[in-house]
């Protein structure tokens, strides 16, 4: 008798990942173990992306093996660009499913959507920890949709920032954010107000042409570029990304994703799994950008991490 899944909805996977923090260390071992290469038993390819023309989406498939967890996933990831802004329906939407590795038996379909948020603002974090200036007082957040508040939610509690900006295109949506977040937050009413003097900057936009301009960053300043995840998609501009010391969570999949890679040139330094290892150095003296696209270990290891707080709690 074939064994039924366990179906687990967004306010379910919420109860199990209580905070994005008790990500950070398993995600450290799985950003270092798949910068290791075959030996750190993190089996990835790039992920697959199926354009739907007719309506201006796209549909990402990301499978990924960690022999570390012993965790096998894919994950379903569906992203439409003209959503109207008024809509309930969310731009991004994802379904992450959770295999038996010995015989792939599926064991849980999850809500992807609160994992994708909560691991890529555990990833940015990781990357802060390492690459911010040693005195970092202003935190800056381009965007308000749903990473601005998964970001900030880890990021007031893994860093004490004296001042926290939001910038939004929607000011509007700004507002919202300073007026839902806990603790106080200056809405601003451009991006070069927002960034100006700041030491960690977090775009989290839909822009598809650069936003932010390497002439208004502050020297020494980390930027964590997490939107723009098209090969012709941009947020930051060439100044900015040939300038900093760029760092990126894979090469392969930066070199075929990434349009703030690939449109300006720039030359990729490290993964950031090679600065965990401790291979390559942080740069945290120099302005510094992580490029964030997500990889598929890191939904496995959010998986594996809920599925075990669920199944214990049975």
């Amino acid at each position: 008798m074939s064994r039924v899944p366990a179906f687990l909805s967004a306010a379910e996977v919420e109860q199990h990942l209580r905070s994005s923090s008790l990500l950070i260390p398993p995600l450290e071992t799985a950003l270092a173990n798949f910068s290791s290469g075959p030996e750190g038993g993190v089996m990835q390819p790039v992920r697959t992306v199926v354009p739907v023309t007719k309506h201006r989406g796209y549909l990402g498939v990301m499978p990924a093996y960690s022999a570390a967890e012993d965790a096998l996933t894919t994950k379903l990831v569906t992203f439409y660009e003209d959503r109207d802004i008024t809509s309930i329906i969310p731009s991004h939407q994802a379904t992450v499913l959770l295999f038996e590795p010995s015989n792939g038996t599926l064991l849980a379909v999850m809500d992807g959507s609160v994992i994708t948020a909560k691991r890529t603002a555990a990833v940015s974090a990781i990357a802060t920890k390492f690459l911010k200036p040693p005195s970092s007082e202003v935190l800056c957040i381009l965007g308000a949709g749903v990473q601005a508040y998964s970001h900030y939610e880890i990021f007031i509690e893994q860093f004490s920032f004296k001042e926290v900006r939001i910038w939004n295109r929607t000011k509007e949506n700004a507002e919202k954010f300073a007026d839902t977040v806990q603790g106080e937050v200056r809405v601003c009413s451009s991006v070069q107000e927002a960034v100006t003097g700041a030491d960690v900057i977090i775009t989290v936009t839909l822009a598809t042409e650069p936003i932010l301009f390497g002439e208004w960053v502050k020297p020494g300043a980390h930027i964590n570029a997490v939107g723009a995840s098209r090969p012709d998609w941009r947020e930051l501009d060439d100044e900015l990304m040939k300038e900093a010391v760029l760092y990126v969570d894979s090469q392969e999949a930066a070199l075929k994703e990434s349009g703030d890679v690939l449109l300006s040139g720039a030359e990729i330094f490290a993964e950031l799994g090679e600065v965990i290892k401790g291979v390559k150095p942080a740069h945290c003296e120099k302005t510094t950008v992580f490029k964030s696209l997500g990889m598929a270990v890191e939904d496995t290891v959010a998986a594996k991490l809920i599925y075990d707080s669920w199944s214990s709690g049975k």
